[in-house]
């Protein structure tokens, strides 16, 4: 049976803003958009019935805010791929603007960038600007997401 590998963990103190990472590229087919009705359960046409689309003079299914805000998700980045591992506790807040639709057979390139890092007592809030890209490499969606990350446990004898 194969092992987890151990990963270096990273924490607040280790992180630099500017430090950027890219999430896989996705093509939404159709089946994304299905499996993602089924999830939500926004049952709005426009994200489903391809004719009613059509009628609009849309090039395809357009898809739900939700659907392109969730490939900004921090463990589909490579930040949580290679030897170390951000120890992530939760995520605090999130925002998105979005600037252009996305329709069936549109792949999406998300980035996520550390803008800020906020220390407090404890743990520290790392802010991540989220962006995705379409294959025409228009800006689809801006936001920012506010996560809360562990600090090393300092022994408080020494």
């Amino acid at each position: 049976m194969p092992r987890r590998t151990i990963k270096k963990t990273r924490y607040f103190e280790d992180l630099k803003i500017g430090e950027a990472w890219e999430a896989p590229s996705r093509t939404h087919t159709e089946s994304l958009f299905y499996a993602f009705q089924l999830v939500s359960g926004d049952n709005r046409p426009l994200h489903y019935d391809m004719e009613y689309c059509k009628s609009l003079g849309m090039p395809g299914l357009l898809a739900h805010g939700f659907q392109v805000l969730a490939q900004c998700a921090p463990g589909a980045s490579d930040m949580s791929r290679g030897d170390s591992e951000i120890r992530i506790i939760g995520m605090l807040e999130c925002a998105a603007k979005f600037a252009k639709g996305v329709f069936s057979g549109d792949t999406l390139y998300p980035m996520l960038e550390i803008v800020d890092l906020i220390e407090q007592r404890t743990t520290g809030v790392m802010v991540l600007r989220a962006t995705v890209h379409n294959q025409k490499d228009e800006l689809c969606l801006d936001g920012e997401l506010r996560m809360l990350v562990a600090k090393r446990i300092r022994d408080e004898a020494a």
